[in-house]
């Protein structure tokens, strides 16, 4: 147990305003902000439309406040539009939680908006009996003009599919920060440091990249594959779009700590949390287009396949066969976590 652990129910109204006073920033926009006692935030009127989203982030309790805000973030980017406000839940466990612990997380909120000009506009804080871990939920509010709008439901037949950066960012980063001691022992500490910096180089965020793509030649669908890995992305993309699949699996760029960890504990890389990666699909000419781009910023990508006919179905090929796409109904990240410590 900790010292000093804060009591179940509702921050101190002192602390928690002393926290809101030092960790927000005021917004032309938000009329009514972050403030003990007020009950909702309230925006005024916005020039284009609103994109919102939410995502709970439940894996990480290593800088959890950095990731709710990028990963609520990337699901405002890839729609085209600006992540712009966030609100946010924090649900912190009994007897396990300090007054420096909560500064921690507001602090990594207000480093992760900072770097993503995005606002925290309201939400709940609160010390939860029964939880094992802090559970912090993110509603991000963006915008996007009318016309300018991304879905996953866009992809053709004969589109180019990209994907940015490489797998699997964020789930090889979670374990290499969760099973640290068991990474050492078996590949030593400069494989697991690595591993661990995935989540700010390359990082987790598509935000730049997802931006780039729609102000170069707005492509015809985006998604960042998230629980569930690449694999589970691309599904996704295809159920949306009602399409088919032929994936390039040795186009594929999985990253060197990603295989690393993921035979350290017989994990598949294709259903690992994949977060940090940004699949854009887009007609040739456009592909090339953004392809140029993403060359001319510094962003890594790869051409891993093309849309096809819906009768096609979903395949991934290597040299000498071709098979349907892998399936994940639970993220590898869980299941290793669910099946105990120690590598396999």
């Amino acid at each position: 147990m900790i010292a000093d652990p804060l009591p179940v129910g509702k921050l101190d109204r002192t602390m928690l305003s002393d926290l809101l006073a030092k960790y927000s920033r005021p917004d032309k926009r938000l009329l009514v902000g972050p403030k003990v006692g007020e009950d909702a935030a309230v925006l005024g009127p916005s020039p284009g439309c609103e994109v919102i989203a939410t995502d709970p982030i439940t894996f990480a309790s290593d800088r959890i406040g950095w990731y709710v805000v990028h990963i609520n973030a990337n699901d405002i980017a890839v729609m085209g539009g600006r992540p712009r406000y966030l609100l946010l839940t924090l649900l912190l466990p009994q007897g396990r939680t300090s007054a420096a612990d909560v500064e921690g997380i507001f602090a990594a909120v207000a480093d992760a908006c900072r770097e993503l000009d995005i606002t925290l506009a309201g939400g709940h804080t609160e010390i939860t009996y029964g939880l094992e871990r802090t559970i912090a939920v993110g509603q991000m509010i963006g915008e996007v003009g009318r016309d300018r709008i991304v879905t996953s439901s866009g992809a053709r037949p004969g589109d180019t599919i990209l994907l940015t950066k490489g797998i699997a960012i964020e789930g090889t980063a979670i374990i290499a920060r969760e099973k640290r001691e068991e990474l050492i022992d078996s590949r030593g500490e400069g494989v697991v440091e690595s591993a661990a910096s995935l989540l700010d180089t390359p990082g987790i965020s598509v935000v730049r990249e997802a931006l780039i793509a729609c102000d170069t030649a707005l492509p015809s669908a985006m998604h960042d594959p998230t629980e569930g890995g690449l694999a589970t992305g691309l599904l996704e993309l295809a159920t949306a779009s009602e399409v088919g699949l032929a994936i390039d699996e040795e186009a594929i760029p999985v990253l060197p700590e990603c295989r690393a960890v993921c035979e350290t504990f017989d994990l598949n890389p294709l259903g690992l949390i994949a977060s940090g990666a940004l699949l854009v699909t887009a007609p040739p000419e456009k592909a090339n287009a953004i392809a140029s781009a993403f060359d001319r910023e510094g962003i890594v990508y790869a051409r891993i396949g093309t849309i096809e006919e819906r009768g096609h179905g979903l395949t991934i090929s290597s040299a000498d066969s071709t098979r349907p796409l892998d399936r994940f109904d639970v993220d590898e990240v869980a299941r290793l976590f669910a099946r105990g410590s120690g590598p396999q």
